[in-house]
């Protein structure tokens, strides 16, 4: 891959072009920001890394009200050349973090009368603040779970996330440290091989120490050969417990 970061513009279009694909409805570039339909907007945020295959997302639910209604995330993506590391970052991070954004965007254009809370359920899943898999005294929308590695057991830590309610074990480290009771978005980033592993989690845009500690501490497959790694994203609506 080359070291030459893509102009913003590019990379905006590219990620526009990646929402108007999943949703069915225009997203275009304008303003510096990939606009969506209604107040929806995304923009990049501040790079961390400096590799040209990593974008720091900013998906803003309401461009008037930014500091309220914005949840940040970063990603990473791998190619041969820097268009398509950018480009797999994207699909990762709309496999994932949009897929939860997405499906709290389609509850806001009209909540479904078919499901017990409202929610379609077209781009995520739901838990309930009383769901013994979910995040206690929060409504939790559960994004995708994308996995890749090399070797046998490459998709193993991706099918770990898969079966289990990462939730629970997480929530205990995280409650109470989030700076606002409303709208945080959790990224859980896991996995390895014998060189070393990973365990990151993030609650909007920030590391979080207790909470990566606690997601390390958790039992999912150390392959013996080749590499596993597994992400997700997890958006807390509202603490429904004041």
């Amino acid at each position: 891959m080359d070291e030459v970061r893509l102009p913003d513009a590019t990379v905006l279009a590219m990620v526009a072009g990646h929402l108007s694909a999943a949703t069915g409805r225009p997203w275009d570039v304008g303003d510096g920001m990939a606009k969506g339909p209604g107040t929806a907007g995304v923009v990049l945020g501040d790079d961390h890394t400096g590799s040209p295959g990593h974008l720091d997302l900013d998906f803003v639910l309401d461009v008037g009200r930014p500091q309220d209604t914005t949840i940040s995330d970063c990603v990473a993506g791998y190619g041969g050349t820097t268009e398509e590391a950018v480009d797999r970052a994207i699909q990762i991070w709309l496999g994932t973090t949009g897929s939860a954004l997405l499906e709290l965007l389609a509850f806001r254009d009209g909540p479904d009368p078919a499901t017990p809370d409202g929610f379609p359920g077209a781009y995520a899943g739901h838990f309930a603040p009383d769901d013994p898999d979910g995040f206690p005294g929060w409504h939790a929308v559960h994004g995708g779970i994308i996995g890749w590695g090399t070797g046998d057991d490459h998709d193993a830590v991706q099918r770990w996330a898969v079966g289990t309610a990462l939730l629970p074990h997480l929530a205990p480290a995280l409650k109470g440290t989030f700076g606002r009771d409303h709208l945080i978005g959790v990224k859980a980033f896991f996995g390895g091989g014998q060189g070393g592993e990973t365990a990151e989690i993030r609650a909007n845009g920030a590391h979080h120490e207790a909470g990566s500690q606690a997601l390390a501490a958790l039992d999912w497959p150390r392959p013996a050969s080749g590499l596993a790694y597994a992400r997700t994203f997890i958006l807390l609506l509202h603490d429904e417990t004041d």
